[in-house]
């Protein structure tokens, strides 16, 4: 189950990479006409996260001071959560890839 939630969120993670800089298959990859790179999608992708964790605090607060919605408490923890496990994902399989690239014979 793990497994599948890793390459789920490494797909989105993909796909996201293809809408924001028009990439098709095929292309390398390597940076955009705009000049974005992977390292700049992954900057943006790690502001968003932090924006989605910001939010949800915010409601959280809100909901204790007697403000917010219930529904939007849990709308915002709930895309909080999703977005953490998608990080979550996403950092594993960097680790992972890291230490098979240590295990490579020289």
């Amino acid at each position: 189950m793990a497994n599948t939630t890793i390459n789920n969120a490494v797909a989105a993670y993909a796909n996201a990479a293809k809408a924001l800089t028009g990439a098709v298959d095929g292309d390398n990859g390597a940076a955009t006409a705009a000049g974005e790179t992977f390292g700049d999608l992954l900057q943006k992708a790690a502001k968003e996260s932090v924006k989605t964790g910001a939010e949800s605090e915010k409601q959280s607060l809100m909901a204790t001071a007697g403000k917010a919605n219930v529904t939007d408490v849990v709308t915002a923890v709930s895309a909080a959560e999703v977005t953490l496990q998608a990080v979550t994902a996403v950092r594993d399989k960097a680790v992972s890839a890291y230490q098979e690239i240590l295990r490579m014979p020289i």
